[in-house]
């Protein structure tokens, strides 16, 4: 333990004796000065002139002395029983005490002992109202003093499609409804380095592909497989992990499983069992979150016990929003919008070249070979992925903007901040903006909604049957059968739930609380950067399909896909693939690609080809040769020059031969492998 200083300033009405605080109130007390405040003042700037360095606290400290403190009190008194106090018109006086109070090491936010944070405790049930603390010498603004009381939980979260910040998000309210200091970090965007330093947090963890971690999870996952860290460098490290599955698969949450057995090995004491949450329940995620919320904070607040006395909200009370609008500043045009929306750090800028449809236009799938321009030259490789964050139509804006009643300040311009101690706003959203930017950029109103959603829409419904519906989805029995009956299996969008619930009135505060993000779309790369030079291709399935509900079901991004025309721009970014290919073209490879799957194949096998490798096989499978044969007449090229053998298998065309010719061709598969010790590689859906 060691010792600081804090400086307390503190207020109360001149015409009212000021409490004296005893000695069993606080740990050190000394009042050293008593001064009134001037007209206008600011209980701030006398904190600082207060405790300006911390030389001049550390003096104010060794000069506690009972006469000091007598003179402080007695002219305390004197002034109240005066009646002025201070020359102020607005009648406040101002007294700085110090107090030493002993903080724990070794953690980067200083913790106030229970023993003072009692003491705090008592002063203000003492009628005194606390404006700022300041710990080391720095003065913390406008805080109340239960803040000092530092409970740090950090909450990291990996993921791709979103699933595991929503899980974050929920644990994180609670967190802060059970009075924890929380920070919630993305694993790729938080500081690997700072891991050591932490003591308490709790990971939720995606898993992707066969097993493998989320991708913003694999720098922090290769630095714990480090080979030179010590076994105990994580032993003042309390932590709990959920990990987010599907019991289909043969490596059910193996990320979280991973995570949970490395950190254990380097020392780290798993707090709770470990929760997994599978998307195979009948609940869904929520299922085993619900079970596992109360058992991981039973076991946080053993190793962080709340303050002395505290009170949690109510589990059921309207959380504060994420922000607070600042200002706003007239009506932006339609036309000036698009200056706003700059290309985000590692995109490119490209142009369509072509967008073609290579289905047949009486078949029911329409798949898009999509051509798009570089700028600049571009080195990507066979398995590489393109990132594309999509952009929803203007009828489909205009249409949730009327529902909601924000139609006609759509277009007003507003700045916004976040507010102290809430959960973050991703900076990519620029913080001068406008209700229609947001929602056609950043803002997703076609995703179906979570519970989470519902659990805040019920506080901004105004009819009494809409407020009981929306409280029946969040009720613990039979809440989340309600929502799946309503949303789930029928795919009803977050702007279609907000259509019906029409008394639903949304302050704009709490649009960052209530609609998840637009999250951007990826897409296999089905060209090579060789042969194709200065451009990027698709395959792209548009995702259309239909439910319960009349109207057809739409894909965000590939409907935004297949709108583009020649000529549109728009930004891409390219992620690192997975597939791991054998050094040499002497190798033989087999591809197996069906449907749109082949899209990195053919990205590979062109690679191939323009390297000079001609042992190469490609099993491709559709369902009719004249309808969805994809790139049919490229491999028939291949196939004319020696450079590709073939092995298509089309299921509608034939009652037999698929069933006859896939046997065969799986086992040719098998015995190539066996008797080749062909290189495998899988590609990562």
């Amino acid at each position: 333990m060691k010792v600081t200083q804090l400086a307390l300033l503190f207020s109360t009405l001149a015409l009212a004796a000021i409490p004296v605080i005893s000695a069993d109130s606080v740990p050190v007390a000394s009042i050293v000065s008593s001064e009134g405040g001037s007209s206008g003042g600011n209980p701030t700037s006398s904190s600082r002139s207060s405790s300006a360095t911390p030389s001049s606290t550390n003096s104010s400290s060794s000069a506690s002395t009972p006469s000091s403190t007598s003179e402080s009190e007695n002219n305390s008194s004197s002034s109240s029983g005066s009646g002025s106090g201070s020359d102020s018109s607005n009648g406040y006086l101002y007294t700085t005490l110090v107090i030493e109070i002993p903080i724990p090491t070794g953690s980067n936010t200083p913790r106030i002992s229970q023993q003072s944070s009692s003491a705090f405790q008592n002063m203000k049930a003492q009628g005194l109202t606390v404006f700022a603390v300041a710990a080391m010498g720095a003065v913390a603004e406008n805080r109340d003093i239960d803040a000092a009381y530092e409970r740090d939980l950090l909450i990291l979260y990996a993921t791709e499609t979103g699933n595991a910040l929503d899980v974050a998000e929920q644990l994180a309210r609670e967190a802060q409804r059970r009075l924890f200091s929380v920070r919630l970090i993305s694993t790729d965007a938080y500081p690997l380095e700072d891991l050591v330093h932490e003591t308490l947090v709790v990971f939720v963890v995606s898993t992707a592909g066969s097993g493998q971690e989320p991708r913003p999870m694999t720098a922090m996952w290769n630095m714990l497989l480090r080979a030179d860290l010590p076994t105990d460098i994580f032993e003042d490290l309390d932590f709990a992990v959920f990990g987010l599955g599907d019991t289909a698969y043969e490596k059910y949450c193996w990320a979280a499983k991973k995570l949970s057995r490395r950190l254990q090995s380097l020392g780290a004491r798993e707090i709770c069992v470990r929760g997994e949450g599978d998307e195979q329940h009948s609940l869904g995620i929520v299922g085993a979150l619900d079970a596992w919320t109360p058992l991981v904070f039973g076991a946080l607040e053993e190793q962080a016990p709340p303050p002395l006395g505290a009170t949690f909200e109510d589990v059921n009370a309207l959380p504060p929003p994420r922000i607070t609008i600042a200002s706003s500043s007239g009506t932006v045009s339609t036309a000036t919008e698009s200056s706003y929306l700059k290309q985000p750090n590692g995109y490119h800028h490209v142009t369509v070249r072509c967008n073609d449809r290579m289905t047949a236009q009486d078949w029911y799938q329409d798949v898009r070979h999509i051509e798009l321009d570089l700028e600049e030259d571009i080195s990507y490789a066979p398995g590489d992925v393109a990132i594309i964050h999509p952009i929803l139509p203007v009828a489909t804006v205009e249409s949730f903007l009327q529902s909601v009643g924000w139609s006609d300040i759509a277009d007003e311009e507003f700045h916004f901040s976040q507010t102290y101690g809430s959960l973050p706003v991703p900076d990519a959203i620029p913080r001068r903006t406008t209700l229609r930017r947001l929602f056609t950029n950043y803002l997703d109103i076609e995703c179906v909604p979570r519970r989470s959603f519902f659990r805040l829409l019920r506080h901004f419904a105004r009819d009494d049957l809409e407020s009981e519906k929306l409280a029946e989805f969040c009720s613990p029995e039979g809440g989340a059968d309600e929502i799946y009956d309503y949303v789930t299996r029928v795919r009803r969008t977050t702007r279609e739930v907000l259509a019906e619930f029409r008394s639903v009135q949304i302050p704009k505060e709490y649009i960052f609380d209530l609609f998840q993000l637009l999250r951007p779309r990826q897409f296999s790369i089905a060209s090579s950067a060789c042969v194709h030079r200065r451009q990027l291709h698709l395959c792209v399935a548009i995702v259309r399909y239909k439910t319960k509900i009349k109207i057809e079901r739409r894909g965000v991004c590939t409907t935004y896909l297949a709108s583009l025309k020649p000529g549109d721009a728009l930004h891409i970014g390219i992620q690192k693939g997975f597939l791991s290919l054998p050094e040499g073209m002497k190798t033989p490879v087999v591809c197996i690609g069906p449907g749109t799957g082949v899209a990195p194949m053919r990205a590979l096998i062109n690679q191939r080809v323009y390297d000079g490798a001609e042992d190469n096989t490609l099993y491709f499978g559709c369902r009719s040769i004249s309808k969805d044969h994809h790139y049919g007449s490229e491999w028939k090229a291949l196939i004319d020059n020696y450079k590709l053998t073939y092995r298509p298998a089309f299921s509608r065309d034939g009652p037999e031969g698929v069933k006859r010719t896939g046997t065969e061709r799986r086992l040719g598969v098998y015995l190539r492998v066996v008797q080749q010790d062909a290189y495998r590689s899988e590609r990562r859906n």
